[in-house]
């Protein structure tokens, strides 16, 4: 009889561990979601502007050139 309370209880906690490790995290709730979603739209507009920023100093560079070609 002990045999077998010490087998369920080993069985019984194995299942218990796989059930855990089988579950997905779900400790995300909403607020972590929106949050997140937050951080990538930050991250985007972080690029976009970046970009921009990179355009800009092209074409300064490209004005530069046109002012001293215009020069000689």
């Amino acid at each position: 009889m002990k045999a077998l309370k010490k087998l369920s209880l080993i069985l019984f906690l194995g299942l218990a561990v796989a059930g855990m490790y089988a579950c997905p995290d779900s400790d995300e709730g909403p607020a972590e979601r929106a949050g997140e979603k937050i951080d990538d739209a930050a991250e985007d507009v972080g690029d976009k502007m970046e970009d921009a920023g990179d355009k800009m100093e092209d074409a300064a560079d490209k004005a530069e050139d046109a002012v001293d070609s215009s020069d000689n």
